[in-house]
């Protein structure tokens, strides 16, 4: 690459307009002297078409008061188009129960309308959609048990039998009667404590029975035994990815035994290069380097970097952070939300952050910033990354893509503790563009550029959007298209870009 060609890149920016006032909703965390924990841990949001319009729209968690139990309405906003959104929560029927932190949206009854799991404390909710624009709770029926703290979670068919199942990131062993003091006495300074002052839990996993019933095969498939401090969970052919706070990251991946090996040790993800676990939050896996294999890049504290792990054709990973800049370019940032996608849509997955500090009293025992920018890492050729902050300072908590008004750029939502969310329309200059409504699991290939249909992103948050490929100066592509559930591979041949394709489910092989 010419030392012209790189000034050139470097010059041009992925480029973001806010949207003010587009929706009225707000983040309640209720913060209280006493420092429950959970107050600092809100903020998940699901991005999903729930009435088949065609338009994204848009789903908020919200939290409750811990000492009380009064609870901020959960909030579902409908797309009308040209960032206009009408707030149908109570038409929907979402209003929720309990401190919800985040969503997972999938159509996990296969009617072909998209339902909602709610991870929450004291009591995590399922949602079905009924498809006339209401959710009926299946909770109590469903057999999901809600004896842990679960602050996320990600649909995925692990046994390959069509139906969905539900994997649940579970954090710590943290109730409101098990809220010690931290802090400095002396200065009358009390602080949410350290995660190493609670136990681990292990993450549940429930099979789809089908009739909107699940079962808790968490000991039967391997997930059990392996307990952690999960954060937020990815899913893709690597596996399934759960970010650790303080401890060793896990992957489980399937061994087609009806169970799950734990190998981040051996595949070189359970900690950076340092050797340290850090405070691993959000989680994105994508491809980033178009080798056809999907990396890992975790957001975590300030100076503890955004670890970035590179995998190889044999499910290796090394961890690059350093080589590619990202180290340099995140070591002031702390994440929470992070999305991997091709935002000014050259053919190169970027990554972008939604950043503030846990502690809300950081800034008075050490250097660092409680309120932080977002943050935008261009993709320059799979190799090096540049930085742009975007926003101003907040407590920027969850975040998700999605192009909510369908002109092929993908547009972000963040959330704000105490404010309202941040809306941010994507203006990034036109290049061509794919956007392929596929099956969960489903894995495209354009060229040298993979990607596959999964619904969970950054920090308890979901977007269940199309597959969307940048696509440059290309007007014609051939798809190499792989479904899941042993399904078939098909090579669809020139395709036309600019729009949005939709494949039919594929029953799995018998």
């Amino acid at each position: 690459m010419t030392p012209l060609l790189i000034s050139l890149l470097l010059a041009q920016q992925i480029q973001f307009e806010a949207v003010p006032n587009a929706i009225d909703f707000k983040l309640e965390n209720f913060p209280s002297p006493a420092k429950f924990l959970p107050e600092t841990m809100a903020g998940g949001l699901a991005l999903f078409d729930y009435n088949n319009d065609g338009k994204i729209d848009i789903f908020f968690a919200n939290g409750a008061d811990l000492a009380t139990g009064k609870k901020a309405s959960n909030r579902l906003y409908r797309n009308d188009g040209k960032f206009r959104f009408t707030d149908v929560t109570e038409a929907a029927g979402l209003k929720g129960t309990g401190f919800a932190f985040g969503a997972a949206a999938a159509d996990f009854d296969g009617d072909g309308h998209v339902d909602l799991f709610i991870p929450a404390f004291p009591n995590s909710q399922l949602f079905r959609n009924l498809g006339n624009g209401r959710f009926e709770d299946i909770t109590s029926k469903s057999g999901l048990q809600s004896s842990k703290w679960p602050i996320a979670a990600a649909w995925l068919d692990y046994d390959q039998d069509g139906k969905l199942d539900l994997f649940i990131v579970n954090y710590l062993d943290w109730s409101p009667t098990n809220n010690p003091w931290c802090g400095d006495r002396a200065k009358d300074l009390r602080v949410y404590c350290h995660p190493s002052r609670f136990n681990p839990l292990a993450n549940s996993l429930y099979r789809n029975l089908g009739n909107g019933r699940f079962e808790d095969v968490s000991k039967q498939t391997g997930i059990a035994p392996h307990s952690g401090k999960g954060m937020s969970a990815a899913v893709g052919p690597q596996g399934i990815f759960v970010t650790n706070d303080t401890l060793p990251n896990a992957l489980f991946r399937y061994n087609k035994q009806g169970a799950f090996d734990q190998v981040a040790l051996a595949a070189g993800v359970s900690l950076p290069d340092s050797g340290k676990p850090i405070s691993a939050m959000g989680v994105d896996m994508r491809d980033l380097n178009n080798d056809s294999h999907d990396d890992i890049v975790i957001t975590a504290l300030a100076r503890e970097t955004f670890p970035y792990f590179q995998s190889d054709a044999k499910g290796q990973f090394t961890d690059v952070t350093d080589p590619t800049r990202l180290a340099a370019l995140s070591a002031r940032y702390s994440g929470w939300g992070i999305a991997i996608a091709d935002l000014d849509n050259d053919g190169w997955k970027d990554i972008v952050t939604c950043n503030s500090h846990v502690n809300d009293q950081i800034e008075a025992i050490s250097a660092d910033r409680y309120k932080l920018p977002n943050a935008i890492f261009r993709n320059l050729n799979g190799r090096t990354f540049t930085s742009q902050a975007l926003g101003d300072p907040r407590a920027h908590r969850g975040c998700a893509l999605a192009d909510l008004d369908n002109d092929g750029r993908l547009d972000l939502v963040v959330t704000v503790l105490g404010e309202k969310p941040e809306i941010w329309r994507n203006i990034s200059p036109q290049a061509n563009w794919l956007d392929i409504e596929a099956p969960l699991g489903t894995t495209v290939t354009i060229g040298n550029q993979t990607n596959t249909a999964t619904s969970s992103v950054g920090y308890s948050s979901s977007s269940l959007t199309p597959i969307h490929f940048g696509l440059g100066s290309q007007k014609v592509v051939s798809l190499l298209i792989t479904y899941p559930n042993n399904g078939p591979i098909e090579v669809r041949d020139t395709v036309q870009t600019n729009q949005r394709l939709k494949l039919a489910p594929i029953a799995p092989l018998k």
